[in-house]
């Protein structure tokens, strides 16, 4: 029977053998391990070697002369399965693997590329963000994690088989749905989700074909996040600088022919209640051939406050009255942003009640604001409507107030005016051995550092009640193990890690030819044919 080797070990020393046309497979181990080496074979048969250890190998996939397959050890030990492999996955994960040292973690992600947000939700001008991926990576790299891309969880498997299968299982698979205002008109052509327009520009499989209407010279941005400032600013930036970045080519493109001179990213409250951080607000008062827009009268008597506040709020409060302050700018700065040709500004106190249509009603011509003031002070404060309206004429709107994470399986308890799973650090309430982290968790609030914090507290659960006897490993057949021949009955193509490090290796080779440090591959179909070649 002839064979080949098309995956690389998971594990050091030469450990397998396949010997022409004989009907064995030898695995040469000099330890007990559980390895992911694929081969193909041309007919199919089940393999047992004997020592050292009782390993087993199982078909993945049926497709006919490719035939790939999987030995596992009986090592003894529990099996911990995470759905999701973005930042909240990839750091419960670690936590486990770093913290038990015998449990198996596997890693199911519905892409075939892994990293979530990391790779589809991070601004391509951020890439010391994306540093990160190096972690994770490493994280894949232990013997003990598995990584199956290309299976979704409540369809191709459900949560069900998956707890019948693991010891363990985390929900960690994030937030994909956006928040809305409910407000006539945003139906409209020309009002898009914050959330689509950065899995556009960042290749998420799901919004390639949003082109957005980027023929006007105004945009609405509503909300005043971190989000809110990205897609403004890759609205504005200029794309000698873009075309340097992992933007997707047909975002650059779209983005090269784009009439967007002048943004507006609007927000409920006042100066001191805005969502986005120093960073990216300073990054926007730097913006090349752009000028702020900033009302002087938002900023009366805020530098009689900032003594007391905080300190990250404080920084950032004295950096917006400094922008404001345009006096005291340099006669270089003065000069800069006189010359500038595109625009971005801060309306405070301001919230959405009608986007309007233009005349034929086959787009968004602007939007209509009602005016707020506050009531209480500091983040605490409310708005409250003052009944005054104004209108603001706009061609393009980006509705950027949260994601929302939506239920995965009827078995799973959720909280749906919360967008969570309920918990209890980790603990799905009223489900033992099931779990949750990240987004799905707590809600789509904070940033990766926050959300390693909440991934290593959800890990520590799991490490605790494995240790404490609270869950008790039921051995046997488990894990990915008795999950592979469910998704192959249902012609599943599980992705690798191994898989996905040739999509990785080709998505750089076609950056490296265009000058881009990758350019993504953006069609799924595509991205198997790279992960199976």
């Amino acid at each position: 029977m002839d064979g080949y080797v098309v995956s690389r070990l998971a594990f050091k020393g030469v450990l397998c053998r396949i010997s022409g046309i004989s009907t064995t497979a030898h695995c040469h181990a000099v330890k007990k391990h559980s390895c992911e080496t694929v081969f193909k074979f041309s007919k199919r048969s089940l393999y047992h070697t004997s020592t050292p250890g009782q390993h087993r190998w199982f078909c993945h996939t049926s497709t006919p002369g490719q035939h790939r397959w999987f030995c596992h050890t009986s090592t003894p030990g529990p099996h911990v399965c995470i759905v999701g492999s973005g930042p909240a996955g990839f750091y419960t994960a670690q936590h486990i693997l770093k913290n038990h040292k015998t449990a198996r973690v596997d890693i199911y992600e519905k892409l075939p590329v892994p990293f979530g947000l990391v790779r589809f939700g991070v601004a391509p001008d951020h890439p010391e963000v994306k540093n990160v991926i190096n972690t994770f990576t490493n994280t894949a790299a232990n013997d003990r994690c598995s990584f199956l891309g290309n299976v979704t969880v409540g369809r191709d498997v459900t949560v069900a088989e998956l707890r019948q299968a693991y010891d363990a299982v985390i929900m960690s698979y994030g937030a994909d749905a956006d928040k809305e205002f409910g407000i006539p008109g945003e139906d409209l052509s020309g009002v898009y989700s914050a959330r689509a327009f950065v899995g556009w520009y960042n290749g998420l499989p799901q919004d390639k074909h949003l082109a957005p209407m980027l023929d006007t010279d105004t945009a609405v941005v509503l909300g005043q996040g971190n989000v809110a400032l990205d897609v403004a600013r890759i609205l504005l930036t200029p794309l000698s600088i873009l075309k340097k970045t992992d933007i997707t080519d047909h975002a650059a493109a779209a983005l090269e022919t784009s009439q967007v001179k002048t943004v507006y990213i609007v927000g409920r409250r006042g100066p001191l209640q805005t969502a986005f951080t120093i960073k990216e607000l300073r990054e926007m008062t730097k913006l090349p051939d752009c000028r702020p827009l900033l009302d002087p009268a938002d900023f009366t008597g805020l530098e009689d406050k900032v003594k007391s506040l905080q300190r990250p709020r404080k920084r950032l409060t004295e950096l917006l009255i400094k922008t404001v302050q345009t006096g005291g700018a340099t006669a270089q700065e003065t000069q800069r942003l006189s010359q500038a040709t595109k625009e971005w500004g801060l309306k405070f106190l301001r919230s959405p009640l009608e986007i309007l249509p233009s005349e034929d009603g086959s787009r968004v011509s602007g939007i209509r604001l009602g005016v707020n003031q506050l009531e209480g002070s500091d983040d605490s404060a409310r708005a409250i409507p003052t009944g005054e309206t104004e209108v603001l004429s706009c061609g393009l709107v980006l509705r950027s107030i949260g994601y929302k994470s939506v239920p995965i399986d009827d078995t799973v308890p959720f909280v749906s005016h919360k967008g969570i799973i309920p918990n209890d650090a980790g603990r799905v309430t009223g489900c033992k051995g099931l779990y949750c982290s990240g987004w799905v968790r707590r809600g789509p609030t904070g940033v990766i550092l926050t959300t390693m914090t909440d991934g290593f507290e959800t890990g520590k659960a799991v490490v605790d009640d494995l240790t404490t006897g609270i869950l008790q490993p039921l051995g046997g057949v488990r894990g990915q193990e008795w999950i592979q021949p469910l998704l192959q009955k249902k012609g599943i193509q599980a992705v690798t890690f191994e898989d996905w490090n040739k999509i990785d290796s080709e998505e750089m080779m076609r950056g490296e030819k265009v000058g881009k440090p990758r350019e993504k591959i953006i069609d799924v179909k595509e991205m198997l044919q790279v992960a199976q070649s």
